[in-house]
């Protein structure tokens, strides 16, 4: 193993507050977004190129990230989609046979800056206390007054819209061509693992953009709609409500997934709003008040679902809750043909113990 003589570098939150690392490599960078944390132990690869972490800045609270190299088949998307990526230790070497490279050849490929040697209990200790914000890291240490206007500039994820940055161009086709059932799928930041596991039961899927009419998805005579996962805040996604709304009056199959899922809420009149921290791991505790049977998840997202309103609401039904703040982690309507929830059943990383959500889709698909 080689010394690594690597830069100093800084992490300026936006209330002022400084945290010091060095930099992964010998790079100098900078790098702003939403400085956010995530509690799994494995996975990192596949929460790097999540899309739904799209300009935020990664505090892993596991020890020791890179340990295990990076694989081609554990991505979640076409590129690395966090801003930056701060850790405690950062390895090097990796010990997995199955690896092609290593993380820091994986993050130079994707041109992502990094910081390690962090007091990362620390860190993640104030944002709990204080709450998710705006943050840089960097090497460029010399004029601390330059970056505090610098991130002031930054716009907050608060009203944010960040799905049109991740989404696809154009539409695209995933699965088997014969699949039995058909679903048309709003790219708002979809995962690889959601594609996968809708194919995996017997489904043909087109991809549509984030912006795509109600009369586009319609034309490929689906089955069932599917509103994905994503990044930012669902409020200014108008197109992606309207769309929704289109499905649920025409009592058509719908199952959306986090920002799907908020994006569900909202066409129902039902308003989301931005939490202090978010959830962000792979061991969320969820209870299934329909089974009473409890899930451990994956989750990623810094919106919620206003729980009175939809408790009040005439027509919606909250199926699971988040047990550790009992937010709303699952809506169904009582009259329609629609179900949301808001973590990740594909889980990629993670248990797999809501995998039957993707069942229930299909179930709702053959009774339509």
């Amino acid at each position: 193993m080689k010394y690594q003589k690597r830069q100093i570098a800084i992490i300026l939150l936006a209330d002022g507050t400084i945290f010091y690392g060095k930099s992964v490599g010998n790079k100098q960078g900078t790098a702003f977004g939403e400085v956010c944390f995530n509690t799994g132990m494995t996975g990192y690869q596949e929460i790097f190129t999540d899309p739904s972490y799209f300009g935020q800045l990664m505090v892993t609270t596991n020890a020791h990230i890179g340990n295990y190299g990076t694989n081609v088949d554990e991505v979640e998307s076409d590129s690395i989609k966090i801003a930056g990526l701060i850790c405690k230790n950062f390895s090097y070497d990796y010990s997995r046979d199955a690896a092609d490279q290593s993380l820091e050849d994986f993050l130079n490929t994707n041109n992502l800056f990094a910081i390690s040697d962090v007091d990362t209990r620390a860190l993640v200790s104030y944002i709990r206390d204080h709450g998710a914000m705006n943050a840089v890291i960097t090497t460029e240490i010399d004029d601390v007054e330059k970056l505090k206007m610098q991130l002031a500039d930054v716009p907050s994820m608060n009203g944010l819209e960040l799905a049109s940055k991740v989404s696809t161009k154009e539409p695209y086709y995933f699965g088997n061509e014969n699949a039995t059932y058909k679903i048309s799928a709003l790219d708002i930041g979809i995962k690889k693992n959601i594609l996968r596991n809708l194919a995996k039961r017997d489904a043909y899927i087109k991809v549509f953009p984030y912006n795509a009419t109600f009369e586009e998805l319609q034309a490929f005579n689906p089955d069932g709609y599917f509103l994905s996962n994503g990044p930012g805040d669902p409020e200014p996604l108008v197109e992606a409500q309207a769309l929704a709304k289109e499905i649920i009056k025409r009592d058509l199959p719908l199952f959306g997934i986090c920002l799907g899922h908020q994006v569900i809420a909202l066409a129902n009149g039902v308003s989301t709003y931005k939490m202090h921290n978010g959830h962000r791991g792979i061991n969320h505790p969820i209870k299934n008040l329909k089974t009473g049977k409890g899930e451990i998840t994956s989750q990623n997202h810094g919106f919620a679902v206003n729980r009175e309103e939809a408790e009040s609401h005439p027509d919606l039904e909250i199926t699971h809750v988040h047990l550790n703040d009992n937010t709303v982690a699952g809506l169904a309507m009582k009259s329609k043909n629609c179900f949301s929830v808001q973590y990740h059943p594909e889980a990629s990383p993670g248990p797999h113990d809501s995998s039957y959500l993707f069942d229930q889709f299909i179930e709702n698909i053959k009774i339509k």
